[in-house]
């Protein structure tokens, strides 16, 4: 799996700058940072079309 370092992000937990890496993984986009572990992702816009507005989701699981 490759991963992208991003120029000039600061990590939102610790503070560190030009650590976080941006990584595809099964379609979803998940940025880490390599010095504390924080991860973050964003659900894909389908997803997020789906999902009703007081609920948090996860995922949506649609077997093949």
């Amino acid at each position: 799996m490759k991963k992208r370092f991003i120029a000039g992000a600061t990590c939102p937990k610790c503070q560190a700058m030009d650590t976080m890496a941006l990584s595809k993984e099964n379609g979803v986009e998940t940025v880490t940072c390599v010095s504390c572990g924080e991860q973050m992702s964003q659900p894909e816009e389908h997803v997020v079309q789906e999902v009703r507005p007081n609920e948090k989701v996860i995922g949506i699981f649609k077997p093949e």
